[in-house]
């Protein structure tokens, strides 16, 4: 039964959402039905198609109480809108249906498994939240509560374990039927756990024991984990909060943590070999991942930070956005590769290629512009230390631009959005170590929609998303060294049929 919350979300949603036109959103990265969105939940299959919840408060461009937006899609281009799954309805989840994951049962129902959020008042008078973990059932549109939630609380975590930071599970099923998830926790030492659970039945479920933590050194709370198999390693995905500056690998406040290792499910030990970002830019978190039909692993991110909030459309509707899904490798170092989802290639129109172009000074070049595109850019040397800096200016109409700088003789990437549309006093620019090739080359791959850009460095070997919100009518790309490169430009038009 939809309960009268989630009827006057839908309501609104449906009698709203249309007032926003289409080209007040970006073209192909996701943005919420109307109001606020935040991370990514439930990317999963269903039934032959892809499905992506997310953190919603469809009233306003704030946060809020959190219900759960959905769509659902073919290429992970074309998104289409379905009504809210759930709302804060019932007394264990009143302050929030925070986040979570999905999968399709056997029976053709799909299982959603969220955190489920109240606040209590503490002898001493404070509010403190408690978070459970619940589970809803439903048919891909509609979804009932489980009449037992929650499924897991306080009695299931281990000793030391927080009711308090408790939150973002994420399940799949192994091959023998037995279902698992990962929850995040706080251990006694103050910073973030990430704790594994098993059901037979994905209702009833036991803990099994801790699959990493941070012990103080990757952040604290460790929110939205994920565990999956990739390329004969396992591969463990976190947002870590308050994590503290290492070098250039980890920027300080919300981050994001790639542990790659090796895991025996047996005794449930998971032995760490690299620890990396996952994105290098300035607005990503919350990353979760699904296995698509074919065996790729594509992964998600909401395009956004906790601490970059006031960089914002003005006077929009809709607030939050998502990266374009990428599909993830790891290289023979073990170093974790992501690439753009391969269907954005059945929707490149256009091309403009220049090759072998002397880059000295600053140039434009007939046919390289635009917002909604797909731009490889391909520099080298014209001899050793012909170059002591590469600049690409993206978005630019005289007043306004984003700006990519390359140093080689540091090898740092710098990424600049002081100018892009945004006043408000935060974090503008980013640097990004780039692992130098021995020819001195370097290749950037460019997404960009309306109000973002995706770098990816050296075939998908560091990557970086900012936000931007750049009038669109700043559609100049310029070319600038300072000393001399060869050049190669290859640009696509994105246009979705």
């Amino acid at each position: 039964m939809i309960s009268p919350m989630l009827q006057k979300a839908r309501d609104f949603e449906a009698h709203y959402a249309p007032f926003i036109p289409p080209e007040h959103r970006p073209a192909f990265h996701l943005t919420p039905t109307i109001g606020w969105m935040n991370d990514p939940n439930g990317f999963s299959m269903y039934k032959g198609e892809y499905h992506l919840f997310y953190q919603y408060y469809p009233y306003s461009t704030e946060w809020n109480d959190m219900h759960w937006g959905h769509v659902k899609t073919r290429d992970f281009l074309h998104w289409e809108r379905l009504p809210a799954a759930m709302a804060p309805d019932q007394p264990y989840d009143k302050n929030g249906v925070f986040s979570g994951s999905a999968i399709e049962l056997p029976d053709g129902r799909q299982l959603l498994v969220y955190t489920a959020v109240r606040q209590i008042r503490e002898v001493d008078g404070e509010l403190h939240d408690c978070q459970t973990q619940c589970v809803a059932i439903g048919d891909g549109v509609d979804y009932e509560k489980w009449p037992n939630n929650p499924v897991l609380e306080e009695k299931d975590l281990p000793e030391g374990g927080s009711p308090i930071d408790f939150r973002d599970p994420k399940i799949w099923q192994e091959p023998d039927g037995t279902y698992r998830l990962v929850a995040g926790n706080r251990t006694p030492d103050g910073s973030g756990a990430v704790l594994l659970y098993e059901s037979k039945n994905g209702t009833d479920w036991s803990y099994v024991g801790t699959v990493d933590a941070s012990r103080n050194l990757y952040g604290m709370m460790w929110e939205c984990p994920d565990f999956f198999p990739l390329d004969g390693k396992q591969v463990l995905l976190v947002s870590p909060q308050e994590m503290s500056p290492i070098g250039l690998e980890f920027h300080a406040g919300h981050g994001n943590v790639c542990i790659v290792g090796h895991y025996d499910k047996e005794r449930n030990i998971f032995v760490r070999e690299r620890i990396q970002a996952i994105d290098y830019g300035i607005d990503f978190y919350a990353a979760q991942t699904l296995e698509a039909a074919d065996g790729r692993r594509i992964m998600i991110g909401w395009m956004q930070n906790w601490n970059t909030l006031s960089v914002k459309p003005r006077n929009a509707r809709w607030f939050g956005q998502m990266t374009l899904p990428r599909e993830l490798t790891l290289d023979k170092d073990g170093r974790l590769i992501q690439t753009p989802v391969r269907e954005i290639e059945q929707y490149r129109r256009n091309p403009v290629v220049y090759q072998n172009v002397l880059l000295s000074g600053e140039i434009s070049l007939v046919g390289v512009y635009g917002r909604m595109i797909d731009m490889t850019v391909k520099i080298r040397p014209v001899s050793p230390s012909s170059y002591s800096c590469f600049r690409l200016h993206l978005a630019r109409d005289g007043q306004f631009e984003t700006t990519l700088r390359y140093k080689p003789d540091t090898s740092i990437l710098k990424m600049d959005r002081t100018r892009s549309g945004s006043n408000a006093d935060t974090v503008h620019t980013r640097s990004i170590l780039i692992k130098p090739r021995e020819d001195g080359a370097l290749k950037l791959r460019l997404i960009m929609d309306r109000n973002s850009i995706e770098v990816f460095v050296n075939d998908g070997e560091v990557a970086a998303s900012v936000a931007i919100f750049t009038r669109q009518d700043a559609v100049g790309i310029g070319f600038e060294a300072t000393g001399s490169v060869m050049m190669d430009v290859e640009k696509y038009d994105i246009v979705l049929d």
